[in-house]
């Protein structure tokens, strides 16, 4: 047992050392950069985030928002609910209640946190908040392995930077005009063109219906026949070959 215990420590040692590396290699001010030239969500949520991830040498990483967050019920796993509660999760209801960033050493003694959550990658936690209008609307977390070193005040300095940064470009992403494709509606009918438009908007085939006072059913068998016009099995094809646009293979 104590050469496994000195084992964790060098470990821990070899962890910090690469942690501090990555962060010489990744400044705060390239990252600011970085955020602030992303052109859509899913560009913040993939390469920004995983350099963000980087940055802090954590095992995992993600961008949330909370009109995401499955609604709980009867059918909701055991550990979601527990995930999700404010009185199970001290993290979570931290960063709720204060709209900071936190990290679990933050509010409870070291250890305690393994016993709320034992899952090995999840060892250490560290959570900011994602504001609008004075809300909280989402949040960006990273985990670290048990067995490597916690988050400290650093890395709270810093994601507090980053997180009023995100929310900024976010804030801007989302108050953009959506740029819908313009639609080549030459082999359907003036019906079929009306739905085509609003599926092109991302609407749902009740949402069709009721825009349009038809039926859902009606919308969906038109989308049937539209679909043999054009020779597409999905809502994606449609729109793009009317549009012109070449769906990835």
């Amino acid at each position: 047992m104590l050469f496994e215990q000195d084992f964790i420590d060098l470990d821990r040692v070899h962890f910090a050392g690469a942690a501090r590396a990555k962060i010489m290699e990744t400044s705060l001010q390239s990252l600011f950069q970085t955020i602030a030239q992303a052109q859509t969500e899913s560009e913040l949520r993939q390469p920004v985030m995983a350099q963000i991830g980087e940055y802090f040498a954590a095992t995992r990483w993600g961008l949330s928002f909370l009109d995401e967050f499955p609604a709980i019920d009867a059918n909701t796993p055991g550990f979601v609910r527990l995930a999700l509660s404010l009185d199970h999760n001290p993290v979570l209801r931290y960063l709720v209640e204060r709209h900071a960033p936190v990290h679990e050493e933050v509010i409870l003694s070291p250890g305690v946190w393994q016993t709320i959550c034992p899952r090995a990658d999840h060892g250490h936690v560290m959570i900011g908040p994602i504001v609008h209008n004075g809300q909280l609307v989402g949040g960006i977390a990273f985990t670290r392995h048990f067995n490597n070193s916690a988050f400290d005040a650093q890395d709270l300095a810093d994601l507090s930077a980053l997180c009023l940064h995100l929310s900024t470009r976010l804030a801007a992403l989302r108050s953009q005009p959506v740029k819908l494709p313009i639609l080549n509606c030459d082999r359907l009918t003036s019906r079929e063109a009306q739905i085509a438009e609003l599926v092109a908007q991302g609407l749902t085939s009740a949402e069709i219906g009721a825009a349009l006072w038809i039926t859902e059913n009606t919308v969906k068998q038109a989308l049937k026949r539209m679909y043999r016009k054009l020779k597409v099995s999905s809502r994606a094809e449609m729109v793009a070959q009317m549009s012109g646009i070449k769906l990835a293979r």
